[in-house]
């Protein structure tokens, strides 16, 4: 298993792809905590004074706004094997194919925490100096930090279901198009049509709001359990994943 998951890490770091994802996430997660700052304590956009511990905890919750690119990461960590034709090799080499699924979700699962923690640095240097300059610089108080862990353990979860998402799917193209539509269009429209925001607690965009700090949208559960919703998520996906990779041909 060491030897797959050290093989994986060098699928990944001998090619760029990474370098882009990573520098991506930083500017959304940066770009996003700007805004905010810009913003915070204007009456018209609704967003909590610079200063106070609503505005802290939301501004330091931005760098969930780069899942998508960690959703991507894992995608990309699995449809490579498909898209380059090298699955067959790969599945020869390991002939019990859920050990390089388990190997990919444990690999990608280890570096989605350094990438975290980079963006979630990014986050937090953009919004101190930002807010900083406005009058008043986050401290890292308890509930702050609480809500940077809480994020970074949320990007690390997506970029598992991007691995689970990746197996299902297998066409690289098909799976990123597929999350972007879902993340960008399904769960938003759910969560603004009241006649269906009810069902979007218990979506993982709803699991991710309610790990992080929100200050409108509808209902949510609650911080813990928005969070196990998340790994049953991440789980479920990588549970689906193995069992097809498993049992469908390599074409």
């Amino acid at each position: 298993m060491i030897r797959l998951v050290r093989a994986e890490w060098t699928k990944l770091f001998t090619t760029r792809v990474w370098i882009g994802l990573l520098v991506g996430a930083c500017v959304l997660a940066g770009g996003f905590a700007a805004l905010l700052t810009g913003f915070a304590g204007n009456p018209e956009s609704g967003i909590p004074a610079i200063g106070t511990p609503q505005f802290e905890q939301l501004a330091l919750a931005q760098a969930t706004g780069s899942n998508v690119l960690f959703l991507i990461l894992g995608i990309i960590g699995m449809t490579q094997e498909y898209r380059h034709r090298t699955a067959t090799p790969t599945f020869l080499t390991a002939p019990r194919r859920w050990r390089v699924v388990v190997a990919k979700l444990i690999a990608y699962a280890l570096v989605a925490v350094p990438f975290a923690i980079v963006v979630l640095a990014v986050n937090y240097l953009v919004v101190a100096v930002y807010a900083g300059a406005r009058g008043a610089a986050p401290s890292l108080t308890a509930a702050n930090l609480e809500v940077l862990a809480t994020s970074g353990l949320a990007l690390v979860i997506y970029a598992l279901i991007g691995v689970g998402f990746g197996a299902l799917l297998r066409n690289q193209v098909g799976a990123i198009v597929g999350g972007l539509v879902y993340l960008f269009v399904i769960e938003p429209v759910i969560r603004s049509i009241p006649a269906t925001s009810g069902a979007y607690k218990w979506m993982p965009g709803g699991g991710l709001e309610a790990m992080t700090a929100t200050f409108d949208g509808p209902d949510l559960l609650g911080a813990w359990q928005g969070g196990l919703l998340l790994v049953g998520y991440g789980l479920l996906a990588a549970l689906l994943g193995t069992l097809l990779a498993v049992r469908r041909d390599v074409v």
